[in-house]
């Protein structure tokens, strides 16, 4: 098949490209790495030409050029299914706004209820097949380009090609367009430094993972800093099932700690759904047999965590209460991140043979007056539920690490405090028996 000759039949620069979109359209720019620098570019240049255009996108980093270019929002709304730094900033400035989402119903809300009149993404160069690969954005787009009314794709010639389980491409026979241009190469991820709470939280997660353990790790340097300490351990033959994949594997990997040798299922597989980071974490998941790419409707599906044996998982939070429910997205209610895949794997980690799910936060933090606050709380009074209290099983502070499954609400009031920080105990005693979770026999 001359799969060329469609190739350039469907080829538009990104100005003729954004034509299609009209007044009122909705827009999907997919995720992440698959933001379309170009294709962003020449729609932002149409902004006095347009009204009511809705864009999706998220973990994007920008600029996001519709954003920038349309300060009150006449022209464009921008909405994010999790935000970046980037995002965040553009939400406390009115000029994002938050679509809250479950990581593993991304696929099903675009199949049964949004509307996508262009979607337009970045991909890798076609193959010789007629293919151009979704690479680090696999979890969230071919739902999103199935659903488009018109698909317009931006070859990025620094995107790695990635070996995928299913949905990890796109046929040119079902594209509209194809835009081609010079991009700047990826620079790495910003990686903060790990602090001595961090080491802390991670020492206390060390000894529950094992030999064959398969690992989750969420976004945040006490999740790397555990890679770390795992790496310079004696843990080996270790799993990967991540929703986002970043350095942390790669370090794994250089130590000989990561084989998947002993998963249970995709065996051998190093699963992921997106991933960010430097790169040279790029360059080793290139045409790699080792990694497989699979959409979030299967990486975050609990009932797929739940089969993989000694699962392990691992994310951050804001703050907790005392009755255990988990914010790890606001602070009081401006956005700082989103729900994210937090709740699919602490249900399917939980469940998993083995399995284990953990909650992890500095016990306090410090504001700018220098006055110290606890991150565990005696309510929430306007946070974000990120999980729910009856999902919620090990919590680990610098202080140790309770669980809180099966426990009355005079237990997990009891855990918490213990791993509460020794200046705020006291007060979060009165608390707790203010709201009537404490019992009168328990030691002070």
């Amino acid at each position: 098949m001359d799969y060329m000759s469609e190739y350039k039949q469907k080829l538009r620069t990104p100005e003729e490209a954004v034509r299609i979109i009209k007044d009122g359209d909705w827009v999907d720019y997919t995720s992440a790495m698959g933001f379309p620098v170009l294709l962003d570019r020449a729609l932002a240049a149409r902004a006095e030409e347009l009204h009511d255009v809705k864009i999706r996108g998220n973990l994007i980093n920008g600029p996001i050029q519709v954003i920038e270019k349309d300060p009150k929002q006449e022209h464009f709304t921008y909405n994010t299914w999790h935000c970046s730094g980037y995002e965040r900033k553009m939400c406390d400035q009115d000029r994002c706004f938050f679509i809250p989402m479950v990581f593993h119903n991304n696929s099903a809300y675009y199949h049964f209820f949004l509307d996508v009149n262009v979607a337009m993404m970045s991909v890798t160069p076609m193959d010789r097949h007629g293919f151009f690969n979704f690479s680090l954005t696999t979890g969230v787009a071919a739902e999103i380009m199935r659903k488009a009314d018109v698909v317009i794709l931006e070859v990025n010639e620094h995107l790695p090609r990635l070996h995928g389980g299913y949905d990890e491409c796109i046929h040119i026979s079902d594209v509209d367009m194809v835009v081609e241009g010079e991009h700047e190469p990826f620079k790495a991820m910003p990686k903060g430094k790990p602090s001595e709470v961090d080491t802390a939280i991670a020492k206390h997660l060390l000894p529950y993972i094992k030999d064959g353990s398969t690992l989750q790790l969420g976004i945040g340097n006490m999740p790397d800093t555990l890679g770390s300490l795992i790496a310079d351990s004696d843990i080996k033959d270790l799993g990967m099932h991540t929703e986002l994949c970043s350095d942390g594997y790669l370090d794994l990997y250089k130590k000989g700690k990561l084989t998947n040798k002993r998963k249970s299922i995709d065996t051998g597989k190093c699963v992921t759904g997106i991933s960010m980071g430097s790169p040279e974490l790029y360059d080793w998941m290139d045409d790699n047999p080792m990694i497989a790419a699979y959409p979030l409707a299967y990486v975050n599906d609990p009932r797929v965590i739940s089969q993989i044996e000694n699962m392990i998982s691992i994310n951050s939070c804001i703050s907790i209460d005392l009755y255990g429910q988990v914010n790890a997205e606001s602070s009081g209610t401006r956005q700082i991140s989103g729900t994210g895949g937090q709740l699919d794997f602490l249900e399917g980690a939980s469940a998993s043979p083995g399995g284990k799910s953990f909650i992890c936060l500095p016990s306090t933090y410090t504001d700018k007056k220098g006055e110290l606050h606890s991150n565990i709380l005696p309510h929430f009074n306007g946070e974000i539920i990120t999980s729910p209290r009856s999902q919620v099983y090990f919590v680990a502070t610098e202080y140790g690490v309770a669980n809180l499954v099966g426990m009355s609400t005079w237990q997990r009031a009891e855990e918490l405090i213990a791993i509460a920080h020794p200046k705020v105990r006291d007060e979060l005693i009165k608390a707790a028996e203010d709201q009537r979770i404490w019992r009168k026999s328990n030691k002070r």
